[in-house]
């Protein structure tokens, strides 16, 4: 019998995404959350995300917005900044 693990979300990576910046290339400075979809699917199609963590943000913050759920990013931003203040 085979077992399928379940992946379990860490929300820290969500949170991660609406507070880190693009470290490098023609968006750098912007935060992760807020990079265009069309810079999100061009890094896809070249080979995909980097490794680690911002290869995990990245490739979340791909998910999400190319399955038209970017709603819940705005929401976790809004949030995390208004905790912040």
């Amino acid at each position: 019998m085979c077992r399928v693990e379940e992946a379990i979300p860490n929300p820290q990576v969500l949170i991660d995404a609406v507070t880190t910046k693009m470290p490098f290339g023609k968006h750098k400075g912007i935060l992760i959350c807020d990079l265009p979809v069309y810079y999100l699917e061009w890094m896809h199609g070249k080979g995909g995300f980097p490794p680690g963590k911002l290869g995990m943000m990245l490739s979340t913050v791909f998910e999400i917005k190319t399955n038209g759920v970017g709603k819940i990013l705005d929401e976790i931003k809004m949030r995390v900044h208004a905790a912040r203040k």
